[in-house]
């Protein structure tokens, strides 16, 4: 459970850093900016893992990942 929650307090912070430059070009407070992206980028992590849970009870490692697909470092070739 622990490693759940620093995963969606990651998911939040690496969502905010991307919104802080481009608040800062349409002029929008970077901290607004920042908890806008985070809070979106968090809900749709929570939102997968709430309709996971609602299909069986249980979260499992498979649907734990797909939570968090959208954020997840694709691979890089060598």
């Amino acid at each position: 459970m622990k490693s759940v929650l620093l995963r969606i307090v990651s998911v939040f912070g690496s969502s905010a850093l991307g919104a802080v430059a481009g608040g800062a070009i349409v002029n929008v407070e970077i901290w607004k900016a920042a908890a806008i992206a985070g809070i979106m980028a968090t809900a749709k992590v929570v939102e997968a893992l709430l309709k996971a849970y609602a299909d069986d009870g249980k979260i499992d490692a498979k649907e734990l990942k797909a939570a968090f697909a959208f954020v997840d470092k694709p691979e890089v070739a060598e």
